[in-house]
């Protein structure tokens, strides 16, 4: 069976979509079978993966009002053993369509709920916000993976999206975990970026993956190209950070 784990932070920028593409890129490297769900309306996951946005017929925003079955929506990529459920600007009105619909929380956990058997990790981008789609993956996910930028405000929002997960686990999903905490954007030249390691690892210790994805030039110029890292330039530090990441996820899931 596989893992459900949602990438989540209501503060853009943090590198949410960046690591959903590399490390689903790098979980298919290392052979597993993955898919990324793109839940956010910026559908950046999907043109990061060489998908036009504007040919997306059948997506996230689709399986969500239950017009398409998930293997419906599932498209091949060009990276090793990765599919993707594409999103779309349509995505949007989403929030608003469900509304008054009974068990909205629960729309893709119904939708997806027959793909674990097929897929060793399922990956969810969310968007840069605490509502609904955020909502509905948190619902569907086993777990969750936070990253946080090595920037001045980096705490700055956490304690919300960590009470946001506990009143998730008491309402909705009461098995879902935190993988951990991912420092990302980190540039070891200044010192606020390790201030920055030294905070979060002083406040939550073993939730912090070892593994620090560091700013790369070529990791910014990958999505340009519609390409993950790992297709990119896989001699990049980007890539080996992401492989690191994965080969750390691999490890934690098969100790359990």
């Amino acid at each position: 069976m596989g893992k459900i784990i949602a990438i989540a932070n209501q503060k853009g920028g943090v590198g949410k979509t960046t690591t959903s593409v590399n490390l689903a890129a790098s979980l298919g490297v290392l052979e597993k079978k993955v898919l990324l769900i793109d839940a956010d309306p910026q559908a950046n996951a999907t043109s990061g993966l060489g998908i036009d946005v504007e040919t997306v017929e059948v997506g996230t925003y689709q399986l969500l009002e239950h017009s398409a079955s998930a293997k419906e929506s599932i498209v091949s990529t060009n990276s090793p053993n990765l599919d993707l459920i594409p999103s779309h600007i349509d995505l949007v009105a989403i929030e608003i369509e469900l509304v008054d619909v009974e068990n909205r929380e629960y729309m893709l956990k119904k939708a997806i709920e027959g793909l674990k058997a097929d897929y060793d990790y399922i990956l969810i981008d969310c968007a840069p916000s605490l509502g609904l789609l955020t909502l509905n993956a948190l619902t569907a996910a086993d777990s969750v993976i936070i990253p946080i930028q090595c920037e001045y405000f980096a705490l700055e929002g956490l304690g919300k999206l960590l009470n946001t997960i506990k009143s998730v686990q008491k309402i909705h999903n009461e098995n879902l975990d935190i993988e951990g905490l991912l420092l990302t954007m980190y540039d070891q030249r200044l010192r606020l970026s390790n201030q920055v390691v030294d905070e979060v690892k002083k406040h939550f210790d073993e939730m912090v993956f070892k593994t620090i994805i560091q700013r790369n030039v070529r990791l910014s110029e990958a999505p340009s190209y519609g390409e993950s890292i790992i297709s990119y330039d896989a001699s990049s530090k980007g890539a080996d950070n992401y492989l690191s990441l994965a080969h750390e996820l691999i490890q934690k899931n098969e100790k359990k």
